[in-house]
């Protein structure tokens, strides 16, 4: 029995005897008032105990709280013990694995360090040729830079001077536009422009001397010339495989007759303004023929002048070394 309950108890028999002594009359006043100040006095005693009850009910709450948490605490320690043991369990027997592995390699030690100095040294050789392959690689990575740019350079000015040429051939033909295609033809073949000019159109039967038509169609094609500074000029004389009717001293054969009849037809030219170092004579005799001398029509067609016309391609030429180099 707790200590509040016999307190209680004793409040119950101290109001019972009480009330029965002021119902008996026997009790006096005194008596009375004695007995119910005790009786006050016991029950302010009794709400400090239960007050301090109170008190002691939450200290057992938090104490059985913090039980609770110490054993939770206790629980997660002890495995984690277990783990931890476990772990070292393992560790050990790891250990004991790498110390016999480690007497077995101690125990082969001489013939692992000899093979493995061997490899070493292949591993430097490797290490060089890979050093030199390297640097071989970057030598050629940057010359192949460089070669793709001359190349790209070369194909740039390969196009410019095919558009020149196609340029130059456009403005040839409306120059020459009035002429008959008899007479003469203009072509491109290997990056040039051909004017091919037939005799009838130039000259008469043997004669170096330039006819007014074809001085005309001369001075057209100057007119256009002059004008293309970057032109070099080739007029060549072709003849059939008829000798000359007529020698004189300086003219043998048609040899001569070829290159005399070039020459007529770069002074025109030089004259009409094309510049001179800009232009070259040749004469080519029977020797480059169109088709076979065996007909008329054949020898017709042989018998002409050929101005090339060939763009500067110094710079070309000169991309095109460096890119073989």
């Amino acid at each position: 029995m707790t200590k509040n309950n016999r307190i209680g108890i004793i409040l119950g028999l101290i109001t019972l005897i009480a009330i029965s002594s002021l119902s008996s009359g026997c009790v006096s006043q005194k008596v009375y008032d004695s007995t119910m100040a005790e009786k006050e006095k016991i029950a302010i005693q009794l709400a400090e105990n239960q007050e301090e009850l109170a008190i002691s009910q939450k200290k057992i709450e938090r104490l059985n709280e913090q039980l609770t948490k110490r054993t939770n605490e206790k629980e997660k320690q002890e495995g984690e013990l277990k783990a931890s043991r476990e772990e070292l369990t393992r560790i050990q027997k790891e250990k004991k694995e790498l110390n016999e592995l480690y007497e077995s390699l101690k125990s082969n030690s001489g013939q692992l360090g000899r093979e493995l100095s061997a490899k070493q040294k292949r591993l430097m050789v490797m290490e060089e040729s890979l050093e030199q392959s390297m640097q071989q690689n970057n030598e050629l990575s940057k010359d192949l830079v460089a070669r793709e740019a001359r190349v790209a350079e070369l194909e740039r000015l390969i196009a410019e001077k095919e558009a020149a040429v196609n340029s130059l051939k456009q403005k040839v033909s409306q120059a020459l536009l009035s002429f008959k295609e008899s007479d003469l033809k203009v072509h491109i073949k290997n990056g040039k422009v051909y004017v091919s000019l037939n005799e009838q159109l130039l000259f008469k039967s043997g004669s170096i001397i330039v006819d007014p038509a074809g001085i005309k169609a001369l001075k057209q094609l100057a007119a256009v010339l002059k004008e293309q500074a970057e032109i070099n000029v080739l007029v060549e004389g072709h003849t059939d495989n008829v000798g000359i009717s007529r020698t004189s001293k300086y003219m043998q054969d048609n040899w001569d007759l070829s290159v005399m009849r070039a020459t007529s037809i770069v002074r025109i030219l030089t004259n009409a303004g094309v510049d001179p170092i800009h232009i070259t004579a040749a004469g080519r005799g029977e020797f480059s023929p169109l088709t076979s001398n065996e007909s008329t029509e054949g020898k017709q067609q042989n018998r002409r002048t050929e101005i090339i016309l060939t763009p500067n391609l110094d710079e070309l030429f000169e991309i095109m070394a460096s890119t073989k180099e």
